[in-house]
């Protein structure tokens, strides 16, 4: 048992408590990962079973290097029994062997969130609605969120209040659409994320004799990022429990942020509630940041009320105070930024790969860009298009995915006329209808026009059927080749290959996307390489690693010099010895729309302190004056969260000055509340939180052009336009931080605050 000498004492019972239902709630920087790993080789060191251990895990990466680590200690062959990786990816393995009970193939398609989107385009514009009306980015939240909290298009249609919020909001088709969502990407043998928590709880509940069976199978089960988890997640872990109670949840509730996306805090918060005789250990001790950045953090932490107690702290050298930096514009702002990171760089002679500017939103990076450029500070913005979502990257991709599931209705569409075929926009659009019309798929009518009539030429018609039977000859190879093999073949037969080099004279953009398809290709050799000749790595596995590829495991930064620029999102997980945290002006951090209750004020608080916590050695924190947005020049006001930290902490530069404004939380104690009360997407709250009128609010006939008013929403803006009479009356109005809205005064509630 000597790897866990390495472990401290608090690090070290967590690791050597085996049985029952347990919480380790880890601060930042105090060694969780290392935990949970020496914890799952002391159970098998104990002659646990790895074939009966279950861990998710927040990232692929993360089990990975979890995996070759546990290896190194009790053994490569007893790791690679354990099953670990993340929800995704381990519960899809399970659907695809249990496909044909929820009437999906085994070669299923995974959609990512652009595939949803364009399918959601077309069922839009299928039932003539509204695309501004029905945004398909709005449409995709609301239908995410309903099925991350197990709601079935059925149950939507049939609930009376989530049918009045949708009449309130103008959206009263959102049922059907939704409803015709879930048929599509069922006939097209498709699941996306959400799909793959949403049809394991349909497997789990519906089939009792699975559940029972992976009940048994892991019998002691391990989460990590517990205060992440959403409701769809909450439940699988649940029922897998039920049978042996051996689970151990590993988190922090301080550093639960991703309550967009679905995760709830209540799952970690009440964990002792679902295991009343559970035990708690607590790893305070933080090996990453100074003092003065710990207790820093701890200061700001406190002013939550929604938490867990506990007192981080560390052994590390004081270090440095947090400094606060006033400027008079955003452009200075990164002026500034920029400056800092060239003269401490310099002074110090350390990297690049230093420097952190961390932010609250991506259109903040702009300034940033231009005051490194002109110093010829190298620097790489994170949480930008990813590698898979460009063009030519997508487009080999559907080739890929048609030769594992040629249904997949999306891939079809986007290649049948790439490269160019002579297969026009109309003939597509009448395969579509086909298929609509005869309920099948747009497959299934392209390999037999007898069977299934459309109105196309013959001269269409048999380059079609060209087209298919070149896929049909990548689909016989899909489960036999190698996955680089077939992957090149593709690459080359399709036509792709040759249409990115004969475009590589026009420019250096075509010269890189076919430097990108050469990057995929030695990927993908890489991947193949790593399998053995007994059984080969297939084109169709790659797919399955890259359909299920996190944000986190594709912006992870790299070894090259550069400073790096993200959202405070995107930097969880990672340190960095010196943190620029920019932008901390109230309604941009904490942002406006966390002001309507004290839970999205605390979470904005928990981002906050995440964001200090990323700093290893020194933090950094800017304001500015005024910012320009959308046009226009606007008064900045510092951030309520500079003033909440403790300021012995802290060190004003000559230009800043202590704020203490004495901002209380009053006016943030109201709960949320609407037909969809689980669900935290904001897109689903009860319009009746959203337009609460103040007692002040003006009647809509006394509202001008150039008179200022307040919108619960959107903030203070400027009147720039009335138009319409009586109930139909509207104004567009110019909001600082969301631009010119156009709204239905009857409906908005605003007011007046004066009449300039």
């Amino acid at each position: 048992m000597h790897f866990l000498n390495e472990l401290n004492e608090s690090q070290r019972k967590a690791a050597e408590h085996l049985y029952g239902a347990t919480m380790v709630i880890a601060g930042a920087g105090s060694g969780k990962t290392r935990v949970l790993t020496y914890r799952i080789a002391h159970m098998i060191e104990n002659e646990i079973d790895p074939f009966n251990i279950l861990a998710l895990t927040f990232t692929n990466k993360a089990a990975r290097e979890m995996t070759e680590r546990i290896g190194s200690i009790v053994g490569a062959d007893e790791a690679k029994n354990i099953t670990m990786g993340t929800f995704h990816s381990v519960f899809s393995k399970i659907l695809r062997f249990n496909a044909d009970r929820i009437g999906f193939p085994n070669n299923f398609t995974i959609y990512d969130t652009q595939d949803s989107k364009s399918v959601i385009k077309d069922i839009i514009k299928g039932f003539k609605l509204d695309d501004k009306t029905y945004k398909p980015s709005n449409v995709f939240g609301r239908i995410s969120s309903a099925k991350n909290n197990l709601i079935s298009p059925e149950a939507y249609c049939q609930n009376e209040e989530i049918k009045l919020e949708d009449q309130q909001a103008r959206r009263p088709e959102m049922g059907r659409i939704y409803m015709s969502y879930m048929n599509r990407c069922q006939k097209s043998g498709a699941m996306d994320f959400d799909d793959l928590l949403y049809y394991t709880n349909v497997l789990m509940r519906d089939f009792p004799e699975v559940l029972h069976y992976y009940q048994h199978k892991f019998k002691y089960i391990l989460v990590d990022e517990y205060q992440d988890t959403n409701y769809a997640q909450y439940l699988i872990i649940k029922k897998l429990a039920a049978a042996y109670e051996n689970i151990c949840v590993v988190g922090d509730d301080a550093q639960s942020i991703y309550s967009f996306r679905g995760a709830n805090i209540e799952n970690i918060l009440n964990f002792r509630k679902d295991y009343p005789d559970f035990t708690l250990y607590k790893l305070e001790q933080n090996y990453r940041s100074t003092k003065n950045i710990v207790e820093a953090a701890n200061s700001i932490i406190k002013k939550n009320k929604d938490q867990i107690h506990k007192s981080v702290w560390t052994e590390n050298q004081n270090g440095n105070k947090i400094k606060v930096v006033r400027t008079p514009t955003d452009n200075e702002e990164g002026r500034s930024v920029a400056s800092f990171i060239h003269e401490k760089q310099g002074k110090s002679n350390c990297s690049y790969n230093d420097f952190a500017v961390l932010y609250r939103t991506n259109r903040q990076s702009r300034s940033f860009e231009e005051a490194l450029r002109k110093l010829n500070i190298p620097y790489k913005v994170y949480g930008g298009l990813s590698f898979y979502q460009r063009k030519e990257i997508k487009d080999l991709l559907a080739y890929f995915r048609l030769a594992a599931n040629p249904n997949d209705e999306e891939a079809l569409k986007r290649v049948i006329n790439y490269p160019k075929r002579a297969i026009g926009k109309t003939s597509i659009e009448k395969l579509i209808v086909a298929a609509n019309n005869y309920t099948t798929s747009m497959w299934e009518v392209i390999c037999d026009f007898h069977k299934y009539p459309v109105d196309i030429n013959n001269g269409t018609k048999s380059r079609i059927s060209e087209f298919a039977t070149m896929i049909k000859s990548f689909q016989s190879e899909i489960n036999t080749k190698d996955a680089f093999s077939l992957a090149e073949r593709i690459a080359r037969s399709s036509g792709i290959m040759k249409e990115l080099i004969d475009a590589k004279d026009k420019g250096p953009e075509e010269v890189e996307r076919f430097q990108n398809v050469e990057e995929l290709l030695s990927g993908i050799q890489e991947f193949s390489n790593s399998g053995d000749e007994v059984d080969p790595n297939t084109l169709a596995d790659f797919m399955l690693e890259v359909a299920l590829l996190t944000d986190a495991d594709q912006e992870k930064p790299e070894e090259k010099n550069h400073v790096s620029l993200m959202t405070i999102h995107s930097s969880k997980g990672l340190e960095f010895p010196n943190v620029y945290l920019v932008g901390m002006e109230e309604n941009l951090f904490p942002s406006q729309m966390s002001l309507h209750s004290r839970s999205d004020l605390e979470e904005e608080r928990r981002l906050f302190y995440v964001a200090v916590t990323r700093a290893m050695e020194s933090c950094t924190l800017s304001y500015a004056v005024s910012r320009f947005l959308w046009g226009q020049s606007i008064s900045c006001e510092p951030s309520r969260f500079i003033d909440e930290i403790d300021p012995n902490y802290l060190e004003f530069s000559s230009k800043s000055k202590s704020i203490n404004r004495g901002l209380s939380m009053k006016g943030f104690e109201g709960a949320r509340t609407g037909g969809l009360n689980k669900m935290t997407n904001p897109s689903l709250r009860s319009l009746k939180e959203v337009t609460r009128q103040k007692s002040s609010s003006s009647n809509e006939q006394d509202i001008k052009v150039g008179y200022n008013v307040e919108h619960k929403t959107f903030g203070k803006g400027k009147v720039t336009h009335m138009e319409g009479l009586g109930a139909d009356q509207k104004a567009t109005i110019f909001f600082p931080h969301h631009g010119s809205k156009t709204i239905l005064l009857r409906f908005a509630n605003l007011e007046i605050l004066n009449d300039e």
